[in-house]
């Protein structure tokens, strides 16, 4: 190669640099406007504390959540008291969330990003509106398209296939907004679901003494029973016949010590017919009595209603020493301090049909012939053949 060759060669990796520099420039120009640069917060001005209430569209459906008295409540679920922490979680992630890239976009382009106003229309977004107590709206976000990260290589990485997996969200803040920001986080449980937004606290049946279920049939009703926490459980009113098979009853003797629910379906009690009665009395003189109404598309209705007889005084022992006594009676008042709070706390789930999943009760509503050792049947003798 001679020297001028070399020169043009030279003079061609600059020209081709300096364009290549220039198309990045432009890139990245684009996805910057003087409003919303990169880094800077997607909604530097949302007041969280005088935030009192959030409505979320998507499609034809709405949500609302409000807070009334102090207290967050699902408007769609009769003011069923919403999960607070998950609130709390909300808010703190949309006064936080930074703008990735941003650009300005033309009304054609909306729907290419999922950005249309929520309606029943193809390529609408979510849209998230943050309200005061008045109902007057401090800031709106509308929630597009997610942005996918494509997996490198050949990896399928783990199924995700060639689309990749979400890792951001196009948005767009404000009433009339002609820019779109991108965020990296795909906001995945921000939806209008009033049964995700729930507090799912519930009752928790510590130390049962007795468990009965009444069945509409009465044959298939029983009743179970122990001394003591250390004792085993006995059937009440057992036949001469019935021995119970302590592998089978394992399931019901621990009634709703942890349960959940998925949804709280109406106020009031529970009005369906057939319905299967559940009666708990435990060692600390709780008294539960649930009505189970028949599975509705994988779910039990379920009501309950909480009483307790609580202790009052501390039976003392022969010859307590007085720092023994102290410290005995600090206990028991300590003991009766938490059951009353329990008690009330339980009270309160009261007046509520609750739709529990069904592996939380199908174990539980054994008929009386499931708890039992089954019955030995004499096979009858073989037939010589000559």
């Amino acid at each position: 190669m001679n020297r001028k060759q070399f020169l043009i060669l030279l003079v061609l990796v600059v020209v081709i640099g300096a364009a290549g520099l220039m198309v990045r420039q432009n890139s990245k120009a684009s996805w910057e406007t003087a409003g919303t640069a990169i880094g800077q917060k997607l909604l530097p001005n949302l007041a969280v504390n005088d935030i009192a209430q959030i409505t979320i569209k998507s499609g034809a459906t709405e949500l609302n959540l409000a807070k009334r008295e102090n207290v967050w409540r699902v408007r769609e679920r009769n003011d069923y008291a919403a999960n607070f922490s998950q609130l709390s979680e909300l808010l703190l992630k949309f006064a936080d969330l930074k703008v990735a890239q941003s650009e300005e976009i033309g009304a054609s382009q909306l729907g290419r990003f999922e950005l249309l106003p929520p309606g029943s229309a193809p390529n609408t977004g979510t849209l998230i509106e943050f309200k005061d107590t008045t109902g007057k709206t401090l800031n709106t976000v509308l929630l597009g398209k997610k942005h996918m990260k494509k997996p490198t290589g050949n990896s399928q990485m783990g199924g995700m296939g060639d689309e990749g997996w979400p890792d951001g969200r196009y948005v767009m803040t404000g009433v009339g907004a002609k820019s779109l920001s991108l965020i990296s986080d795909a906001l995945d449980t921000v939806q209008p679901k009033p049964e995700s937004w729930l507090a799912k606290d519930f009752i928790s049946i510590e130390k049962p003494r007795s468990i009965a279920v009444q069945f509409p049939v009465a044959t298939n009703s029983w009743k179970l029973s122990r001394a003591s926490e250390t004792n085993d459980w006995q059937l009440t009113d057992a036949k001469a016949d019935e021995k119970l098979d302590s592998t089978k009853i394992s399931s019901v003797t621990s009634p709703f010590s942890s349960p959940s629910f998925n949804d709280v379906a109406v106020a009031g009690s529970n009005s369906q017919t057939n319905l299967t009665l559940l009666t708990v009395e435990t060692f600390d003189g709780f008294n539960y009595v649930g009505k189970i109404g028949p599975k509705q598309n994988e779910n039990y209705p379920v009501d309950f209603t909480v009483t307790a007889t609580l202790p009052t005084e501390r039976v003392a022992g022969k010859d307590e020493k007085p720092e023994e006594k102290t410290k005995l009676d600090k206990e028991f008042k300590d003991r009766q301090a938490k059951l009353a709070e329990k008690l009330a706390k339980e009270k309160q789930f009261a007046g509520w049909v609750y739709q529990l999943p069904t592996y939380t009760v199908d174990e539980l509503i054994k008929t009386r012939g499931q708890l039992l050792v089954e019955a030995k049947t004499n096979a009858p003798a073989a037939t010589e053949t000559k």
